[in-house]
């Protein structure tokens, strides 16, 4: 694959410093990711970047499903292809479903679904969807999600889930981080 990243991703030979790449690929279960090549340019951000996203994804109590139904959604939202080839995965095994995943890019459609998405997953697509593109969140939308999730624990996740994965998608697609070729669409 030709690498048509605004700024080369580091090359294998180049990789370091070498306690950060192990850090990496230990979270990453041994593989290092075009993003992680993309992050090693600088590796201060680097584990910042490992540590802050390893917490996310593997410390927190709130649902995996609905977390990565979050990521999707912003991936969704911010046309960010790398994000949701990454997370897609992720939501079905966490247990979104292939129609749930089919019916998300009409995304509109998809936040008044009742028959696919539960009252929970929409409370988090409309949460999503204003901190995405709004910033600020209604009220309405706000209490909505605070039913929906039970807990100040789940909320507070939440919604850090969502600032960090519009992070994560703005970087991908501000340096044009090309997925990997194995990846299966």
């Amino acid at each position: 694959m030709t690498d048509t990243t605004r700024i080369p991703t580091v090359p294998d030979a180049q990789l370091g410093p070498v306690e950060v790449v192990q850090a990496i690929r230990k979270r990453r279960g041994g593989t290092l990711l075009n993003l992680d090549r993309m992050l090693l340019n600088s590796p201060a951000f680097a584990v910042g970047w490992n540590g802050f996203l390893g917490a996310v994804r593997n410390a927190l109590s709130l649902d995996a499903r609905l977390r990565e139904l979050a990521i999707c959604a912003v991936a969704v939202l911010n046309r960010a292809d790398y994000e949701l080839l990454q997370h897609a995965p992720e939501w079905l095994a966490a247990g979104g479903t292939q129609e749930q995943l089919e019916r998300l890019p009409d995304y509109a459609a998809a936040l008044q679904d009742v028959a696919v998405f539960s009252e929970a997953e929409r409370a988090v697509m409309q949460l999503t969807l204003e901190m995405t593109r709004n910033v600020q969140v209604s009220d309405a939308s706000f209490a909505r999600a605070q039913v929906a999730l039970h807990s100040t624990q789940a909320l507070v996740e939440l919604v850090g889930v969502i600032a960090a994965y519009n992070m994560v998608s703005r970087f991908l697609e501000a340096l044009q981080v090309a997925p990997e070729s194995n990846i299966a669409a």
